[in-house]
C-alpha cells in the first residue's frame, strides 16, 4: 500500500504539468467567446488570401490577420455577411459562415503569432509627426490615440491592430475612407473625417509607417 502511494504521489505533478498544457482552445475568448480550436479547423480557406497563420504573405493589398483582435475581425466578419462593408469577395466568403463560425475564426487569428513589415525611411520623415502628434492646425488627431504608440490598437474599443499591416492595404482602406466608400456607419465616420484631410503623399507615407510598427 504504501508503494502505491508513494506511486501516486511521485505522478501527481506529471498530471498538473499535463492540464497546465491543455490546448487554448479549451477556454472561451474574452471578447468573443470563441473557440480557437474551431476556429483553426475552418481557417484553411483563410489561408487562401492571407497567408498561413493569416500573415499576409500572398498579396501586399489583403490583410494580415495575425494578432488582429477578435473582437475587430468578427465585427469586420459581421459587417461583410450584413453588406455593410463591400467586398465581392468576403461576401462570399462570410455568406456561408455562421455567427459561431465568426467568433471561432476571430478568436483563431487573434492567437497567431504576426510577423513584422519594415517601413522606408522617406516614409518615417513624413508620416511619424503625423501619426505620433496629428496636425492641430488640420485637425488631425494623432493616429496613436486610438492605434497606440505601437500600433497595438485596443481591443475593448475595437480599435484595430495595425502594427505590421501590408502598407498596400493600408494605403487601399485610408483612400477608401477618404472617398466615402468606407466610413458611412460608426466608428467608420471618424476614419472618413480624418482621411478626408490626408495627401495622398500622406496615405502612402503611413501605410509604409505603420508596417514597420511592432
Amino acid at each position: 500500500m504504501k508503494r502505491v502511494l508513494l506511486a501516486l504521489a511521485l505522478c501527481a505533478p506529471l498530471y498538473a504539468a499535463a492540464d497546465a498544457g491543455a490546448p487554448a482552445s479549451a477556454a472561451k475568448d474574452t471578447f468573443v467567446q470563441g473557440d480557437a480550436g474551431a476556429g483553426g479547423a475552418k481557417a484553411a480557406a483563410c489561408f487562401a488570401c492571407h497567408g498561413p497563420g493569416g500573415n499576409g504573405a500572398i498579396n501586399p493589398e489583403w490583410p494580415k490577420l495575425a494578432a488582429q483582435h477578435s473582437s475587430y475581425i468578427y465585427e469586420q466578419l459581421t459587417a461583410f455577411k450584413g453588406g455593410d462593408r463591400k467586398n465581392p469577395v468576403m461576401l462570399g466568403q462570410a455568406a456561408a459562415l455562421s455567427d459561431e463560425d465568426m467568433r471561432n475564426l476571430a478568436t483563431f487569428f487573434a492567437g497567431q503569432k504576426p510577423v513584422p513589415g519594415v517601413a522606408s525611411k522617406d516614409a518615417v520623415a513624413v508620416a511619424e509627426k503625423i501619426y505620433r502628434a496629428g496636425d492641430a492646425a488640420r485637425g488631425l488627431p494623432a493616429c496613436s490615440a486610438c492605434h497606440g504608440p505601437t500600433g497595438a490598437g485596443n481591443a475593448a474599443g475595437q480599435f484595430p491592430r495595425i502594427a505590421g499591416q501590408n502598407a498596400g492595404y493600408s494605403a487601399n482602406q485610408l483612400k477608401s475612407y477618404k472617398s466615402g466608400e468606407r466610413g458611412a456607419q460608426g466608428k467608420g465616420q471618424m476614419m472618413a473625417a480624418i482621411a478626408s484631410k490626408l495627401s495622398d503623399q500622406e496615405i502612402q507615407a503611413l501605410a509604409s509607417y505603420v508596417s514597420g510598427l511592432q
